[in-house]
């Protein structure tokens, strides 16, 4: 059944070291983290989620809504977890044109290493490539292929198509689990700009169609494909439609909110400040949010920019100091000391109870002008270099905005008293 269809601007460029290190990084500290908490048939199952996947590549930096997410995540989360392979029991194959061509010799040498059927793994990864490439003729062509397998042998596959003239990309989501016949409803989403008319033998309209080809190839195209509703618009900003300011302002209240009894101990709390505390949250969201809270992706840009400057520069400052707090919370639960994990997991919590009585009476824009005029003090880069300090002050936001009517009800602050 048709679900909807979204949006995906195609863009070129690269990534700029600066960015791609720490994208994988913290990428891998979150895949970890999911992992280490839910286990990895849930990695998979977020992985599957185009709105989950958007959000993720928003929370690390990227372009907030271009094509450019999939190939960056991707290679980021592959060069990350593949080093701790082994120990995730997690690994990533394929990618960007060369790169998917190894899929199958990295498949096999997976099989090698774990015990896996690796003529499966490479059989299925070569029927999602051809129904997305053939039994589905889009206007697509697939140019990106990326497998993640785990040691169980399910996995998932990101594939990721481009209409060069229409400008647009579209990207493919499958999960092992959900797939029943390569040829009956495969996919767990797929989503991209209606293109008009198609040919998509895997649509359960096309039986005398099927039929035809049948008599000629023993084929047996089925079922619809579904499609996701998610819009990714063509503009580079951040824009109040694209965000759900109540989830938002959630967030910056927790994070900024000097008004609130009890707020400052959380605040100084040996260094870690209201920006950091800002990004943690959304970051501690992408691990640990439920699915019906990713419809808005572009809220997740809000924890590290963006390398083109939308919604703002990337905080460096800010992104680093985020990974060495999860990277040293995650190792103290790995030797029986989960109190701080727990306080990283609290934030989503704690922000979603903050939501319930929030009523947004807030501009986005201010948030995003203060982002900018402060970016300096952050590290803040682009791939137009490093943001600099802006000497007409007048217009700096020096108020968050929230009417002292927002208070935090309910909430247990201690439950945040843990971070060192």
């Amino acid at each position: 059944m048709k679900k909807g269809y979204a949006d995906l601007p195609l863009h070129y460029g690269t990534v700029p070291i600066w960015l791609a290190k720490r994208m994988s990084l913290l990428g891998g500290a979150i895949v970890e983290a999911i992992v280490q908490e839910y286990g990895r048939k849930a990695l998979l199952k977020k992985l599957s989620d185009p709105f989950w996947f958007q959000s993720l590549g928003c929370v690390l930096g990227m372009d907030w809504h271009s094509s450019g997410i999939t190939t960056s995540v991707m290679n980021a989360l592959k060069k990350s977890v593949n080093q701790r392979s082994s120990e995730l029991g997690v690994y990533i194959c394929g990618g960007r044109g060369k790169s998917s061509r190894n899929t199958p010799s990295e498949l096999l040498d997976i099989a090698y290493k774990t015990g896996l059927n690796g003529e499966d793994l490479v059989k299925n990864s070569r029927l999602v490539a051809k129904v997305d490439n053939t039994a589905v003729q889009d206007g697509f062509q697939i140019y990106l292929h990326s497998f993640i397998v785990t040691q169980e042998g399910d996995w998932a596959v990101i594939q990721q198509g481009m209409n060069p003239f229409e400008k647009m990309a579209r990207r493919y989501h499958w999960l092992s689990s959900s797939v029943k016949s390569f040829t009956e409803q495969p996919h767990t989403f797929v989503y991209g700009k209606n293109q008009g008319e198609i040919l998509n033998l895997t649509d359960i309209k096309a039986n005398s169609t099927k039929q035809g080809i049948l008599e000629l190839t023993k084929e047996n195209p089925d079922k619809l494909m579904r499609e996701i509703s998610l819009i990714m618009p063509k503009h580079h900003e951040v824009l109040e439609k694209d965000v759900n300011l109540k989830r938002l302002g959630a967030t910056l209240v927790l994070a900024h909110e000097t008004n609130i009894q009890d707020i400052e101990s959380l605040l100084l709390v040996n260094g870690v400040g209201p920006r950091t505390l800002q990004s943690l949250t959304l970051v501690s969201e992408v691990i640990h949010g439920t699915p019906s809270r990713f419809s808005d992706p572009a809220r997740f840009s809000f924890a590290h920019g963006g390398k083109d400057g939308h919604p703002f520069p990337v905080p460096t400052r800010v992104y680093d100091e985020t990974i060495e707090i999860f990277d040293k919370a995650l190792h103290l639960a790995k030797l029986g000391e989960k109190d701080k994990y727990e306080a990283l997991k609290n934030l989503s919590k704690i922000s979603m109870n903050i939501e319930k009585d929030f009523i947004p009476d807030y501009k986005l824009q201010d948030w995003i002008e203060k982002e900018r005029k402060n970016s300096w003090k952050y590290g803040g880069k682009t791939v137009l270099g490093d943001a600099i300090k802006n000497s007409d002050t007048s217009k700096i936001i020096t108020k968050s905005g929230f009417k002292p009517g927002n208070k935090l009800k309910n909430i247990d602050t201690n439950q945040l008293s843990l971070f060192d």
